[in-house]
């Protein structure tokens, strides 16, 4: 290896693409394209990035095995940043075999952390906190360990457990203090913005109020019973009734929910289950069919009584109902969830994120911005989606240095 490929790899491990590009931007041969690639996804162009890794994995000769693997996880992380998530995960296993069979384990870890980290940003908290409890970043650089942490960090914000994730948040400054790469830095500290920052919103006795993360997991922990509007579900305490496939029942819940402790009128409740400005005898019946459901739903935390003029939710053990909002409410509060994170996404990716089918993602996107809060970039296949206020950032995770530095 010569050294300005030496010297270019060594500028990307320390975060510096500008300082690799001024070394290798005029070359054609397969390491500096490989650089140029990783180089320009740390910029931000991922279109480019994605194509001068392509061309380096081709230009790598039979021989050069590795070379080629740690291209493919390059460009599994660039994918990765442009929520590309049907990338096919087939290649990414093989070239982290591969870089097992070789020992490279700094790159064949970081495969399997492009892995746990596709299946976190799809929801599969399990199966993603199973993959990294078998890996052990003891002996990883510091960089790939302020990774694991974040990693673990995610995790533990998405299950509500907030002393579990500011421990890894504090795990992860240090090992990025290490690395000595500010973005990776500057990472960690916006994961830890996410614990202060507002997680959701608090409905009770016709009051409302921001909730912190630590707040929303202290209120699930407490004897309220509580309507789960992001995740439309009841609970009180260990007990959770959900209702994500029943929305007309959830939508009665929570009526009954933000009215507490009063009844909630006939009509309020026809208008937010049945969304008709009209009431007559029909969505009467229909109203005493649909509370009979939730009624049956909730036995085990509360009752739902008939009043004079509606019904009132009343709660068997709990002292107290609440609501538990979005901080943005809407139909599509989830589709905007996922888009604020600040990464342009493919209607395709964030069909899979939600478990929903690419259609209902368009028909979200497309109210969303005929209201003005998301924007689109590109046609066709290469179409992103992304909230105006946001800048796109390359990645969350910055990608290692594929070629040896020494």
């Amino acid at each position: 290896m010569d050294s300005l490929i030496t010297a270019a790899a060594r500028a990307l491990a320390a975060g510096d693409p500008l300082g690799a590009l001024k070394r290798v931007a005029l070359r054609e041969d397969a390491p500096a394209l490989a650089l140029r690639g990783i180089a320009m996804a740390q910029l931000g162009d991922l279109a480019r990035a994605k194509a001068l890794l392509r061309r380096a994995a081709r230009a790598f000769g039979a021989k050069e095995a590795v070379a080629r693997a740690r291209c493919v996880v390059a460009e599994a992380e660039v994918a990765l940043a442009a929520r590309e998530l049907t990338w096919p995960a087939e290649a990414l296993d093989a070239a982290r075999a591969t870089l097992e069979e070789h020992g490279d384990r700094v790159n064949a870890g970081h495969a399997r952390y492009l892995e746990i980290r596709r299946l976190l940003l799809i929801g599969q908290l399990d199966e993603a906190e199973g993959q990294l409890a078998g890996l052990d970043p003891a002996h990883l650089p510091p960089a790939s360990r302020t990774v694991h942490e974040l990693i673990a960090a995610g995790i533990a914000i998405r299950r509500l457990r907030t002393k579990a994730a500011r421990a890894a948040l504090a795990r992860g400054e240090r090992a990025a203090r290490d690395a000595r790469i500010p973005a990776l830095t500057a990472e960690v500290e916006a994961a830890g913005r996410v614990l202060t920052a507002p997680a959701a919103r608090l409905i009770a006795r016709g009051r409302e109020r921001l909730l912190r993360l630590g707040e929303v997991e202290a209120l699930l922990a407490s004897n309220a019973l509580v309507v789960d509007a992001c995740r439309h579900a009841v609970r009180a305490g260990s007990k959770v009734v959900s209702l994500a496939t029943r929305p007309v029942l959830f939508a009665l819940a929570r009526t009954l929910g933000e009215a507490w402790p009063a009844d909630a009128a006939r009509d309020t409740l026809i208008a937010h289950a049945f969304g008709s400005r009209f009431t007559d005898a029909s969505h009467r019946a229909r109203l005493r069919v649909e509370v009979g459901r939730l009624r049956r739903a909730l036995q085990p935390l509360a009752g739902v009584s008939a009043t004079k003029r509606g019904f009132a939710l009343a709660p068997r053990r709990a002292r107290e109902v609440v609501v538990l909002a979005r901080v943005v409410d809407g139909e599509h509060a989830a589709v905007l969830a996922l888009l604020a994170d600040g990464e342009s996404w493919s209607s395709s990716a964030l069909s899979l994120a939600l478990g929903t089918s690419q259609r209902t993602v368009q028909r979200a996107l497309d109210a969303l911005a005929a209201a003005g809060t998301a924007q689109s970039l590109g046609h066709g296949r290469a179409r992103r989606w992304m909230t105006p206020p946001l800048p796109g950032f390359t990645t969350t995770l910055l990608l290692p240095a594929p070629l040896p530095v020494d």
